[in-house]
Formats: C-alpha cells, sequence, structure tokens
C-alpha cells in the first residue's frame, strides 16, 4: 500500500466553521468547526470512495506551495446604457497552489474558483493568474466580488489516501465522468450535514404544512409530473419542497427506489458558456444526465430560466428545455410567486403548461403562532437558547405591521433565525421581548418610539427636532409633524407608501435639507447606509432613459436597485420636473399602490419608504427670492405644478409642501448650525481644539453665503473657503 498526498486549502469562514478544498483533478469540499476535522472528514471521505469505487482523484504537482496573489480589480456596475465603474480599486486576495509537474510543466489550482490551468514558464505564474481572476470578475457587479475579501486567510494542509498502485484502475471510471455536469452546477440533496450552511440556525421542516409535503410527494413520486410551488414570497414554498425531498429520498433508501434530486440556479447553466451553442450542450448534458440519475432537477427562482440564455423568453434557456418537459426526458420541480406564474404564462404559455400546480396559501394566525413556538422549542433543544413568549408575541406583531407584504411563516421563520445566530454570537442563552426591538431597530432604522406602543409621543419633541435642522420653514415641519403622528398611531395606509409629498419652493431654502432631517428620524437609528435615497431627475430627461430609472427585462433600473437595497428608506427624487413625462406614468403606480411590478413578475415594495419630490417650478415667477411668501405665490406654485404634471399624478400626492423664502434671521441661523456642525470634524477633535466663532465672523459668513438666485445653498462653499481652507493651512 502506498500513501498518495492530497493538497487541501482550508479557510476560517467563521469563529467555528473551516472550510476546506481539496484540490486533484475532481474538487471536494467539506466544512467542520476546526481544520483538524476537516482533515479527518476528507480522508475518511476519500477512503471510502476508494474502497466502494476502486478509483482515487489524481494529484500530479510535486511539493505543491501555496501563495496569496492580490488582484486589483475595479468594480464596474454594467448596464445597456453603459459601463459605471467605482472610483476604488479593490485588492482581492487570491490563494492558489502551485508546482512543477515535469521540466517546465507546472500546473496552478484556484480553489475558490474550482479551476487550473497549466503553463510552461515561471515567470508567467503571476500575470496568468491575475488575468484568469481579472477574465473572471470582468461581467460581476459589486456585490459579486466583495464575497472573495473573506478568504485572504488560507493554509494549505495535506491528506493522505493509502492505495494500491499495483491495482488496475479505470480512470475513466462511470462515477467520475457519468454526472461531471450535474456535479459541477447543481448539488445533490439532500445535503451532507458536513456540507450544509454553516451557523444556520434555521430547521428543516415544515410545520403546518404537512399536507402540502404530501401532496408533493405524490406528485413527484407516483405521478412523476414537473411540480410548479406557487404562493407568496415567505409563505413556505422552499421548506414545503425540502421536506417532500427528504421524504422521497428516506424512501428510496428503505425500499430501493434508486432516485436522487439535485438543486440548481438557473445562471450557473449559462455563465461558464464561451462560445454559440455551448449552453445548450450543457442543457442536453443535463437532461441526460438526469435520466441516468433518476433524477429530478429543482431549479431555484425557476423564472431566470426564462431571463437566461437569449434576449426573449422565446430563445431562453426555459425554451430549449421545452420539448424534454413535453416527451416526459425532464423532471423539474420549482416554485413561483403568483405575479411569477402570470409572467411566465405571458412569456412562455407552452412552458407551464408542462407542470402542475401545487398552491401553498398563508396560514392562519393560530397556526403561525403555532409555528413560532415550535420555534422557540428547537431553539431550547438544540441550542440551549430560551425564546420567551413576549418576545414570540412581539415578533409577530411587528413582522405583522411593518412587512405586510411578506408572507408568515418564512418571514417570522428568518428573523427569529437571526436573532438566535446573534444570540449565539454574543453567547446569551435567552432571547426577550427587548432583543426583538433592539434587532428590529438594527434591520429597520425605525426609532423605539414607533415599535412600542408604551412609549407616548411628545409632539413638543418631534417639533424641536425639526425646528433644529429646518429653519425658516414652518409650514413644511407641520407637515413632517403630522406624518410622524399619523405613522406612530398606525393610521397609515398599509398598501400605499409611508407618505408621498411634492416640495416646491426656490432653489436653496431647505427641502433637501428637510428630507435628510425625516430620513433620519424615521429610519436613521440602526441602519449603516444612509437613509436617504437621492436621484437625480435631470438625469433622465430622455425617453429611453426609463430603461436606466426602472429597468426592462433583465436590466435593473437605478431606482429599482436602491430600494431593494434599503426598503426603509427616504426616496428624495431631486427636480423631478425635469424627467421625461414617462417616467410620470411610471411613478403613478409606486405612488398609488407602493408596489412596482416589473415584466416578469418581479416585485419590489416601496410602502416601508417615505417619497419626496423636489421642483422649483413657479420660483422664476416670483418677484423676488428675498421676500416672504405671499398668497399670490402660492397661487403661482400650484398653477406652474397643475400646468406641468397631468391631473392624475398630481392626485396620488398626499401632500404639496409650499417653501417660503429664507429672510436674514434665517440665513443667521443657518449658519450658527454650519459652524456647530463645523467643530465636529475629525481634524478638530482628534487635535482637542474648541472652536468658538464670533457674532462679527457669522454675520460676515451669512452675508457672503447667501445668494439671491441660490439662497443659502452657497453657504458651505462660504465656510469651507472663510474657514475650513485658512484653518488648515494654519494648523499644518
Amino acid at each position: 500500500m502506498e500513501r498518495k498526498e492530497y493538497p487541501l486549502v482550508c479557510f476560517q469562514i467563521k469563529e467555528d466553521a473551516v472550510l476546506g478544498v481539496l484540490l486533484s483533478n475532481y474538487y471536494y469540499e467539506v466544512v467542520q468547526k476546526d481544520i483538524k476535522s476537516v482533515r479527518s472528514a476528507m480522508g475518511s471521505h476519500l477512503q471510502k470512495e476508494y474502497k466502494k469505487f476502486n478509483w482515487y482523484p489524481d494529484f500530479d504537482a510535486q511539493q505543491p506551495k501555496l501563495k496569496v496573489i492580490n488582484v486589483p480589480i475595479r468594480p464596474v456596475y454594467r448596464t445597456k446604457t453603459g459601463s459605471y465603474p467605482l472610483s476604488e480599486i479593490v485588492r482581492v486576495p487570491i490563494p492558489v497552489v502551485h508546482g512543477e509537474i515535469g521540466p517546465n510543466d507546472f500546473v496552478c489550482y484556484l480553489p475558490l474558483f474550482k479551476e487550473s490551468f497549466h503553463y510552461y514558464d515561471e515567470k508567467q505564474f503571476r500575470p496568468l493568474v491575475k488575468h484568469f481572476v481579472t477574465t473572471y470578475f470582468n461581467d460581476k457587479a459589486p456585490e459579486d466580488i466583495y464575497p472573495f475579501l473573506q478568504f485572504a486567510e488560507a493554509q494549505l494542509e495535506f491528506v493522505s489516501l493509502r492505495v494500491n498502485t499495483q491495482r488496475n484502475y479505470n480512470w475513466n471510471w462511470e462515477h467520475n465522468q457519468r454526472y461531471r455536469t450535474l456535479e459541477r452546477l447543481a448539488e445533490k440533496l439532500p445535503l451532507p450535514k458536513a456540507t450544509r450552511r454553516a451557523g444556520t440556525a434555521l430547521p428543516e421542516v415544515a410545520w403546518e404544512l404537512e399536507a402540502r409535503v404530501e401532496e408533493l410527494v405524490e406528485k413527484l413520486l407516483n405521478s412523476k409530473s414537473n411540480v410548479l410551488v406557487v404562493g407568496a414570497h415567505s409563505v413556505g414554498k422552499s421548506a414545503v419542497i425540502q421536506q417532500a425531498v427528504k421524504q422521497i429520498t428516506n424512501r428510496s433508501r428503505t425500499q430501493k427506489l434508486d432516485v436522487s434530486f439535485w438543486r440548481i440556479m438557473p445562471q450557473r447553466i449559462t455563465a461558464s458558456a464561451k462560445y454559440l451553442g455551448e449552453w445548450q450542450q450543457t442543457v442536453e448534458s443535463l437532461v441526460n444526465e438526469l435520466t441516468i440519475a433518476n433524477g429530478t432537477l429543482w431549479v431555484e427562482n425557476i423564472i431566470q430560466l426564462l431571463l437566461s440564455g437569449g434576449e426573449g423568453a422565446e430563445d431562453s434557456v426555459a425554451a430549449f428545455m421545452l420539448p424534454f418537459l413535453q416527451e416526459g426526458k425532464l423532471q423539474l420541480l420549482g416554485e413561483a410567486t403568483p405575479q411569477e406564474l402570470e409572467s411566465m404564462r405571458r412569456l412562455l404559455p407552452g412552458f407551464v403548461e408542462n407542470f402542475q400546480i401545487l398552491r401553498v396559501e398563508e396560514l392562519p394566525e393560530p397556526k403561525i403562532q403555532n409555528i413560532l413556538a415550535k420555534f422557540a422549542t428547537y431553539a431550547t433543544q438544540k441550542y440551549q437558547i430560551q425564546i420567551t413568549q413576549p418576545a414570540l408575541m412581539q415578533t409577530y406583531r411587528l413582522l405583522n405591521r411593518y412587512f405586510p407584504y411578506e408572507a408568515f411563516p418564512g418571514k417570522g421563520i428568518k428573523f427569529l433565525g437571526r436573532s438566535l445566530n446573534e444570540a449565539k454570537l454574543n453567547g446569551e442563552n435567552r432571547i426577550q421581548q427587548s432583543d426583538v426591538t433592539q434587532h428590529f431597530i438594527q434591520q429597520t432604522g425605525l426609532p423605539e418610539l414607533f415599535l412600542r406602543d408604551d412609549l407616548v409621543l411628545d409632539p413638543t419633541e418631534v417639533r424641536g427636532f425639526f425646528n433644529s435642522k429646518i429653519i425658516g420653514q414652518n409650514s413644511a415641519i407641520e407637515k413632517l409633524c403630522d406624518i410622524v403622528k399619523v405613522y406612530k398611531a398606525g393610521l397609515n395606509d398599509p398598501n400605499k407608501p409611508i407618505a408621498t409629498m411634492l416640495f416646491a419652493g426656490p432653489t436653496g431654502v431647505g427641502k433637501t435639507a428637510s428630507a435628510k432631517a425625516l430620513a433620519n428620524y424615521f429610519f436613521g437609528k440602526g441602519q449603516e447606509r444612509t437613509p436617504l435615497i437621492r436621484i437625480d431627475m435631470s438625469e433622465f430627461q430622455h425617453p429611453s432613459q426609463i430603461v436606466r430609472f426602472i429597468g426592462i427585462g433583465k436590466e435593473v433600473g437605478q431606482l429599482v436597485k436602491d430600494v431593494r437595497e434599503r426598503p426603509f428608506s427616504v426616496l428624495l427624487l431631486d427636480e423631478v420636473e425635469k424627467a421625461n413625462p414617462a417616467i410620470f406614468d411610471a411613478l403613478m403606480t409606486v405612488l398609488d399602490e407602493g408596489m412596482l411590478v416589473d415584466h416578469y413578475g418581479r416585485t419590489t415594495n416601496f410602502r416601508n419608504t417615505i417619497i419626496i419630490m423636489t421642483t422649483n417650478l413657479g420660483a422664476s415667477n416670483r418677484q423676488s427670492i428675498g421676500f416672504q411668501q405671499t398668497t399670490s405665490d402660492e397661487a403661482l406654485y400650484q398653477a406652474a405644478i397643475g400646468q406641468h404634471f397631468r391631473p392624475e399624478f398630481v392626485n396620488r400626492i398626499d401632500h404639496i409642501v409650499l417653501f417660503q423664502s429664507l429672510n436674514a434671521e434665517n440665513i443667521a441661523a443657518i449658519t450658527r448650525i454650519e459652524l456647530e456642525q463645523l467643530k465636529q470634524r475629525e481634524g478638530f477633535v482628534k487635535r482637542g481644539l474648541e472652536l468658538d466663532f464670533s457674532e462679527k465672523l457669522l454675520n460676515y459668513i451669512a452675508s457672503v453665503g447667501f445668494d439671491a438666485a441660490y439662497g443659502a445653498r452657497p453657504l458651505q462653499r462660504a465656510v469651507e473657503q472663510n474657514i475650513t481652507g485658512p484653518m488648515a493651512k494654519w494648523l499644518l
């Protein structure tokens, strides 16, 4: 017996989780609590494979070495209208293992990509790695690049396998080749415990949905049907599928049914295609291998099959799969929302006709409460962490009010799962009502005042907050205070945005400052990113630019992208009157229903946003910006707004707020605020310097920082030129 040595690259992905990737002509992965356990699990797996199949993977490189190469990448957002590179270059650490095979013959393995390449000159090593990585990241969005930053710390270990080299081996052994495409693109279910997602606190069960599980088992196992599980977002579709797969797999072991299940993301089918016809060959290979494996393919986010492959649904992956479905050569399993189902029927009717529909409806409140109680029992038994009954009630109440567009039990289980993970990380053994509230604040940015019924709103305190941020706009402050009161009382319409407003008035009088103040009050308590989404509508003056604003087909527009990332936010559409009228038509559904459904049934929710639009319409008709607003001024603004926007659009706006011109007293007050904020800058704070401004300086800055045409907008520039610049020279 001889020993074969295989390199094993280990990554510490969490405090109690290590990922190990075995390098050879066939990649293996395993997750365990530490490196020793990774080596043990991988060695046991290799030995079992060798005994069972008389085969072992191949690795010929001599004295392999691990090296981490930092590859500079500039993340780029790409759309049909152009590319938008970020300003900063990101250095992505790429661990590589390389070694010599023979004279002038070297091999390099990239474990994060499960790829390898040969090179014939040692000087080519680093340039080839950089070329490969740069090419790989070329079509990736920034959010696809940043996860690779966590793999900077890599460690090279070795695993031994005892083999008899005198025996004859069939290196084209069918296990290595039979499911080559399936194992590259999909994952076999159910996942082994060792490879399940590390640190997850979510149980793989379908509480209170047992009847749906049995129905799905019947359709898959006995009827051999293609099945589409349809239900609202988070209603439990995935849980039903997972439980059905587990039951069928258990039956197949005891009854020797010889069936298998594989899960795949549609994008993986076309992601690696480099030439015409390649992804079509991939689909044919998948079908052939599934036939051999007697397998069912679970396609996550199945509507993506209609988005992948060609320009439209008629030449997509779904269309290519259609003949295989009709001939019974392929069994698919998927899930969709009702909106996605209707979109698929409209875009590719023949595709949906090949599926049996299994509907999963949202459960009544008593069953939801029962599921949350079962999750609490699960947390106590598995993690010795108690979730109190008041915490469960608070979870249900908050999610029911602030996430009405998602369904139970999914949203409840996911929220409690995150709370449970946080408790585990902090070493806590109890989750109480206050913990749930704090976790909700971190997720949404909403202040505790809105989340607790026992806290009473103090109108004086609310007005004081806005008075400290907004100067000279009593009418606007009154409107903002009213919105806070309605929201605290729970009287806002849950099927619309929290509020929709049009801020009208001359430039530089506080419209943007008011939006910032409202964003900080409503959503500024827990979010790491600013809760204000600001979009300059003057960038969308041409009808074709609606694609960049909202998106079309596979493209996601700026509005949709920002709101999906920050669903609890103030959406500021600056200078809205400059946008093309087609933009207003698209916005009417958002203002009226708080929802935006695209061509493919994908929904973006605006019901937790406050939408503020600003306009200068009517300002040019006023006599002077330096005088206080009069009744005639209000009439001018109303007339200008009515002439520019269609009545249907104006009628969907809750509040039209008119901003007054600023007087000398207002400018002085704004100057005081700017100078107070200047005191908090890092350069002064770290030097321990305290600033005191004389009235003479304040009056001077107020005078040079006010412009009749631009209001108080030049004030910050005056502070920079007259105070910050000279102070910087003096300090340095």
